[in-house]
């Protein structure tokens, strides 16, 4: 049925989509039949005129969370949206696919498939596999997958960015505002992935910068989105002594466990200070808008066409894809903001950046690395400020 359906859908392409809704829930869309529609070919260029293209997003949790991974993304997707001027029935989202359920997430991405999405974005790095397969057995649709490392050259690609630059500036907040030399760290995943563990180090090589002394505790969910684990994680780290607690997972609860014992925070993809006011130093975050306007527009022109030659996207700050939060005036001195504002000039000018692909970088187990950040995959070592609890 799904190769019957990709060859019905290859000669529907070139047909205007019927109209059919996408909603901030799992969908209430009617699937677009390959059957109807009666426009001419979408342009001379192979690209598709901007009302008949339709947008698919995968979702982790549910944007309605109002703070963390998944609503920064979907932050992103309507900001593309109001950049491009498409019709909310333009954009099909599927909310809260459990990322280590794969047939709920073939089921989720087959669904945008079948209701006419020419662009699906997968936002989870559990989704990387299922995509490559549907890629394969759909090749008249793009697949773009948030993070993780695998791509096709064709219809199939990764995105993700230089979200460590971030990272370092906010090590270095964290390093000026610790008092007992203990800075806290939730991970999502430990050492063996280098999404996190570049991260990670990042964090911890800001907060040696200005205060050498200082170490990082690292605490692991060993999960993408789990709630109650990160409060617990963080909470861990606490105890331990740490009085500011960084992350890399999806929710605020590191920030308000941080408030509710007393200590200081860093957040991460969404502002958090709304969260945690008490104790949120600023966030490390993400406009995924930035890409998402960049990517679908590239369909519309037709510079980007299933079948062809499809980069993958690393974007940086000086793109805007990754920025640092605003910083809590009540928390944050002058003297540190000063601090981080003369580093971010150096990394937005490109004078400077944390991982240059040369300068060596010592590990906890006192061996020496060097790491270009796009190649943030294969750190699978820790900074030698780093401990695991």
């Amino acid at each position: 049925m799904k190769k019957l359906l990709s060859i019905l859908l290859a000669g529907a392409m070139v047909l205007s989509l019927a109209a059919c809704g996408g909603d901030t829930g799992t969908s209430t869309s009617e699937p677009a039949s390959a059957s109807t529609g009666t426009s001419e070919p979408a342009s001379a260029t192979g690209g598709i005129p901007k009302d008949e293209i339709k947008v698919g997003v995968i979702h982790l949790s549910d944007p309605a969370e109002g703070s963390g991974y998944t609503y920064t993304h979907d932050q992103g997707i309507i900001g593309m949206q109001q950049n491009l001027g498409l019709r909310d029935d333009q954009i099909v989202r599927k909310i809260s696919v459990d990322d280590t359920a794969a047939a709920a997430v073939e089921t989720a991405i087959t669904e945008c498939v079948e209701e006419g999405c020419n662009i699906i974005f997968a936002t989870s790095w559990g989704y990387m596999d299922t995509c490559e397969a549907l890629a394969e057995e759909f090749p008249e649709v793009i697949f773009s997958h948030g993070t993780g490392y695998k791509s096709n050259g064709t219809n199939f690609n990764n995105y993700f960015g230089r979200i460590y630059q971030a990272r370092y500036l906010s090590g270095i907040i964290a390093g000026l505002k610790t008092e007992t030399g203990k800075i806290g760290y939730v991970a999502a995943m430990g050492q063996e992935n280098g999404e996190v563990t570049s991260g990670c180090n990042a964090f911890a090589m800001g907060v040696a910068s200005v205060n050498p002394d200082a170490e990082v505790y690292v605490s692991v969910t060993n999960s993408w989105f789990d709630p109650e684990g990160e409060k617990q994680a963080a909470e861990r780290l606490i105890a331990e002594g740490c009085d500011v607690i960084g992350q890399h997972c999806d929710t605020p609860n590191p920030q308000t466990a941080a408030e509710e014992h007393g200590v200081w925070g860093v957040g991460y993809n969404s502002d958090m200070t709304k969260d945690a006011p008490g104790a949120t130093l600023t966030s490390v975050m993400w406009d995924w808008s930035v890409y998402y306007t960049k990517a679908v527009q590239n369909v519309i022109d037709g510079t980007w066409v299933a079948g062809e030659k499809v980069d993958n996207y690393f974007g940086d700050m000086a793109d805007g894809l990754v920025t640092l939060g605003e910083f809590n005036s009540d928390l944050v001195t002058d003297e540190m903001i000063a601090k981080v504002e003369e580093v971010k000039a150096q990394i937005v000018s490109g004078e400077w950046d944390v991982f240059d692909g040369k300068t060596e970088i010592m590990d906890n187990e006192g061996n020496a690395h060097t790491l270009e950040g796009a190649d943030y995959g294969s750190c699978n070592w820790y900074y030698e400020n780093v401990n695991v609890l």
